[in-house]
């Protein structure tokens, strides 16, 4: 069995794949590297055919899955210890695969891990997806120890450590191939975006560590399939956003923060239109709309992980409220945020 799979998930990403797959060949020694295509109609097939036949594995996918079934799929079909799933617009590093995967086996408990995530275009700050570990706070909010909502920190090594954090990056996801497939994959009714917070939710009511190793250190252009200026990317993240509170909150918390999230989200909506963006106020809106539709299913998934997981209580979620921090008092920062 092959013990690393590098595994990128492409769609119609032909030109990521000629910039970027050489790194990953030159850099991922014996890692076996599969390119796993999402039904692209652009010639990508017939470029890794004609230039990266003899390094790269192709995987046909029969249709566009999104990121989530994409990956499912294309996992289900690959016998490897360790996945690492990498976006198509990632340029890595000498030694990138080895700090994470020593980490991986230094310990049983810990099922997947990611390595500090610099943005391609500024080479010294912190990349919005994922920079050096995510976190959430009481509210869900998603952050990262580099990234609080849109605000990038510079990399002075500050972050050159190895810690345990709540969710790790699906631009560069390390984990643990049986862990993966035990846990059920990602959860494809999100499409795409939050898929591993959630993912990485259930590992971490499971008992399981997700952590960060500063080691390693990989560049990501960042929008290769839908840019922060996409109203789709808009929406996906408020819809999913609120499903991570439906399938993860317990009860006593989840009839009061849904609430005030669904409210905090209507504002949201007016600063999109008092700033000029108005297919975002309209994305926030259908996003809500998808999900008071889909919130029949998300509670039946609730119950469903209820059952295998056996309570809600997790530990490295940020107390306060991140909005709070943010915006009123002006924490631009993981080190400005009050104690954690």
């Amino acid at each position: 069995m092959t013990e690393v799979a590098v595994v990128i998930l492409n769609y119609n990403g032909r030109n990521f794949l000629k910039q970027f797959l050489p790194s990953v060949i030159q850099f991922s020694g014996t890692a076996k590297i599969i390119v796993a295509d999402n039904a692209s109609t652009d010639d990508s097939v017939q470029l890794l055919k004609s230039e990266f036949s003899s390094q790269v594995e192709v995987l046909k996918i029969d249709r566009n899955r999104g990121y989530c079934g994409g990956y499912n799929f294309a996992l289900r079909k690959i016998e490897a210890e360790y996945f690492v799933l990498l976006n198509s617009d990632v340029e890595v590093t000498p030694g990138w695969i080895e700090p994470v995967i020593t980490l991986l086996k230094s310990d049983s408990n810990i099922a997947a891990a990611q390595p500090k995530i610099l943005s391609y275009r500024e080479r010294n700050k912190f990349e919005y997806a994922g920079a050096a570990g995510g976190f959430i706070d009481s509210l869900g909010y998603p952050f990262c120890r580099g990234r609080i909502f849109s605000h990038l920190e510079e990399d002075y090594g500050q972050y050159n450590d190895e810690r345990p954090v709540f969710w790790a990056t699906g631009a560069c996801l390390f984990i643990k191939a049986e862990v993966f497939k035990k846990s059920g994959g990602f959860d494809e009714d999100f499409f795409a975006h939050m898929e591993e917070i959630d993912l990485c939710w259930r590992l971490n009511r499971a008992g399981y560590k997700v952590c960060y190793q500063g080691k390693s250190s990989v560049y990501h252009l960042g929008g290769g399939t839908l840019s922060s200026s996409n109203p789709r990317k808009t929406h996906l993240n408020f819809r999913n956003g609120l499903s991570l509170l439906i399938k993860h909150l317990a009860l006593d918390e989840l009839l009061w923060k849904l609430p005030v999230r669904l409210i905090l989200d209507w504002f949201a909506a007016g600063l999109f239109l008092v700033n000029g963006n108005s297919a975002h106020a309209k994305a926030v809106l259908s996003a809500h709309f998808d999900f008071f539709k889909n919130l029949k299913s998300d509670l039946a998934k609730r119950r469903e992980i209820a059952k295998k997981l056996h309570g809600f209580k997790v530990k490295r979620v940020y107390r306060n409220l991140l909005p709070y921090q943010y915006f009123l008092l002006k924490n631009k920062t993981f080190g400005d945020l009050a104690k954690f």
